[in-house]
């Protein structure tokens, strides 16, 4: 014999308060998507301004910015040309 003494109507009272929260949740859980979806449909809209941030300032932080001026005003590192072959160079740096 089961020790349990609740009976038919405290397990329906039961299972009914389980569903309201069950369902409580899933609707909380709806309105939070819902916002995630508003986010990334924003993104989604600015994407092309988005971009171009993020390559700016991946060239900035990966020092492009000193790289391309060297390379565009001739500045290097380099004092006296020992030898040149094309596009190759052979320096003394003291």
């Amino acid at each position: 014999m089961s020790s349990n003494r609740r009976t038919a109507e405290d397990v329906r009272r039961d299972l009914e308060a389980e569903r309201d929260q069950l369902a409580t949740a899933a609707d909380s859980l709806r309105v939070r998507l819902g916002e995630a979806t508003n986010v990334g449909a924003k993104l989604r809209s600015n994407l092309p301004i988005v971009a171009a941030g993020a390559l700016g300032a991946g060239f900035f932080l990966a020092g492009g910015v000193g790289a391309t001026a060297r390379l565009l005003f001739g500045r290097g590192r380099e004092r006296e040309k020992k030898a040149k072959a094309g596009r190759f160079r052979l320096v003394d740096r003291d």
